[in-house]
């Protein structure tokens, strides 16, 4: 894929060391294959200044939780950012400078918005990826408090972990620790570009699925389901050597994955 000027510069700022990626700029610079007009240091002042004027409320002692508390009235009730709950799979939802405009996203979006906001308040936050849902929490040791952006910045435990999961899912799910393991930076961006991806499969919009695709494997570039992924794209857009080659590679990769039966077929009709 020739690579616009947006996926340029979203390549350049993921080629940092990940502590060091710009959460708020790589979201911005992938906005731009939908927004080419897109003015990133507008969205990167609109943070700035919602940093800023929370700045001045903060309470003198820095206890998380009233460090979150404060964030949250500001954010929920003062700003009124809420979870889009009645259009969740708008692909809106995943844009950075659409969440801002509209003050409305999904966990992972509006998590971005409090993680960057949280960062230059000096008040460490880390993004968790639950399965299903997306959490975050302040950067402390033995800080056991979750923060769940999506529904205004309800805090969480443990066991509201679990219960969560419970609702997601509509049957038991067992928490496991490795649930609420940190994440990269990547991770993140991996995890904002794959819900685009597949609000784009399910509009059958196969040109923009194989971008989002390009740029997670610019992410993690030997991720096999990505790989997979990107070869029925081709596919779809009739481009067969193309999708030859990367379900080939996914079969060498995985050879005893549970779709290579599948996959196998679709090869041989391919050929």
């Amino acid at each position: 894929m020739e690579l616009n000027l947006g996926w340029q510069n979203f390549y350049r700022e993921i080629e940092r060391p990940d502590e060091q990626i710009n959460l708020a700029k790589a979201a911005l610079f992938y906005a731009r294959s939908e927004y080419p007009n897109l003015d990133i240091e507008e969205y990167l002042n609109a943070i700035d200044t919602m940093a800023e004027e929370l700045r001045d409320r903060l309470p003198e002692t820095r206890y998380p939780l009233k460090v979150i508390q404060t964030i949250n009235q500001y954010l929920f009730e003062d700003l009124g950012f809420k979870g889009n709950t009645s259009d969740y799979y708008n692909p809106s939802n995943s844009f950075l400078n659409e969440v801002i405009d509209r003050r409305t996203g999904i966990p992972i979006s509006l998590s971005v918005v409090y993680l960057e906001i949280a960062t230059r308040l000096e008040f460490p936050m880390v993004g968790i990826g639950m399965p299903g849902h997306f959490l975050i929490r302040p950067d402390f040791e033995g800080a056991a408090i979750f923060v769940d952006v999506f529904n205004r910045g309800e805090v969480l435990f443990e066991q509201d972990c679990e219960d969560r999961l419970q609702q997601i899912y509509q049957r038991q799910v067992k928490l496991e620790q490795r649930f609420l393991a940190p994440v990269s930076n990547r991770q993140i961006l991996a995890r904002m570009l794959a819900n685009l991806k597949h609000i784009y499969l399910k509009l059958n919009q196969f040109a923009k699925a194989l971008e989002t695709i390009e740029a997670i494997l610019m992410l993690f570039p030997q991720n096999p389901q990505e790989i997979r992924d990107r070869g029925l794209v081709y596919y779809q857009l009739r481009q067969l050597p193309k999708a030859c080659q990367d379900l080939e590679f996914y079969l060498a990769m995985l050879p005893n994955a549970e779709d290579s039966h599948t996959i196998r077929q679709l090869l041989q009709k391919i050929q």
